[in-house]
């Protein structure tokens, strides 16, 4: 049998497998994409995720492509919009106050030019998209803001002619994105929960937000690319919404029941399932132990793994568990 050194197919044809419920030889890892947020585009400056083909030592935070202000969080790692003066006191302003960038005066030959060998890769380039509706909404409005303007029926028009605005812009940059860069999935960000709920319910996801997803969705897969979604909390109500806009792929974080996801929804959309192993619990020095274990994690997926595959989410890969996760799962998916 082959190594995952070695594969018989690369990382990349496997994860589309996967995600295409087109058998693929092995669930694909999270380590079997990479993480393209270039530069040339200032939201990913504003949240302070910049992963290119060059080093990056440039600012973190500050302005995004509307003129909102970002500040790093250091000890989060990440960035956020200061609550409390928000840059619309009222949805309606934003005919006024949300100003588009022209996509056509960014310099995307030289962003193409900096990152053509980066993206000479086996494995799956994700671009990743800062920031989806409720996310965009909340930077402008402020969360409570924001989730009361998703139900107020004097302010949802308004709210919906903003999203199908920003539709039409995020379409533009992945038309831009398509044209310049070798991406094959679109990593598009739209947090909708918190630890214990989601942040609104299954019909004004359906209302408000879906629509809006959908035709992003769709615009993917006419230039043949995937659509991961990354949405953070606990979002197992809001799933249905995610597969009536076409989606591939959703991560989702540990607070989910992600073997309720894949029994459900397993063959509809790829459900990324977190490692047993990670820093506080370490994979057993010794490869019997080990292979047992992996052995024991995928038992209950064994069943369906072929009609029903997930991704594992290994962002902290460890070679050992990379090659005992490819031997057994690929001995499942052959029987």
């Amino acid at each position: 049998m082959s190594s995952i050194l070695n594969p018989p197919i690369t990382p990349k044809e496997n994860y589309i497998r996967a995600a295409k419920h087109q058998n693929p030889l092995w669930p694909p890892m999270k380590s079997d994409s990479i993480n393209f947020s270039p530069r040339i585009y200032p939201d990913n400056v504003a949240r302070a995720f910049v992963h290119d083909g060059l080093p990056y030592d440039g600012p973190v935070g500050g302005k995004d492509i509307f003129g909102i202000n970002w500040k790093y969080i250091e000890i989060a790692g990440g960035s956020m919009v200061e609550p409390g003066n928000p840059f619309l006191s009222d949805i309606e302003e934003w005919h006024d106050k949300v100003r588009f960038p022209d996509l056509d005066s960014w310099d995307w030959e030289k962003s193409a030019q900096e990152n053509r060998e980066h993206l000479k890769t086996d494995k799956l380039v994700d671009i990743w998209i800062f920031n989806g509706m409720f996310e965009r909404l909340i930077s402008f409005m402020d969360f409570e803001e924001a989730a009361v303007a998703l139900i107020d029926e004097d302010q949802q028009d308004e709210v919906k002619a903003l999203f199908q605005a920003l539709t039409d812009f995020y379409k533009k940059l992945i038309d831009k994105f398509v044209q310049y860069y070798a991406v094959d999935s679109v990593f598009f960000h739209d947090d909708w929960g918190s630890q214990r709920s989601p942040f609104f319910s299954l019909a004004t996801c359906r209302e408000m937000v879906a629509p809006y997803l959908k035709q992003i969705v769709d615009h993917c897969h006419s230039h043949n690319l995937l659509f991961d979604f990354h949405c953070c909390g606990k979002n197992e109500p809001l799933v249905p919404a995610m597969l009536e806009c076409g989606m591939d792929i959703w991560g989702g974080q540990p607070m989910n029941d992600k073997k309720m996801l894949v029994d459900t929804y397993g063959d509809k959309i790829l459900i990324g399932i977190h490692s047993p192993f990670n820093p506080a619990h370490p994979a057993p020095a010794d490869d019997k132990d080990l292979y047992r274990q992996v052995e024991a994690f995928l038992a209950p997926y064994a069943d369906n793994l072929k009609e029903k595959p997930f991704f594992l989410m290994d962002l902290q890969p460890d070679p050992r568990v990379r090659e005992a996760f490819f031997q057994i799962s690929s001995k499942l998916l052959q029987d």
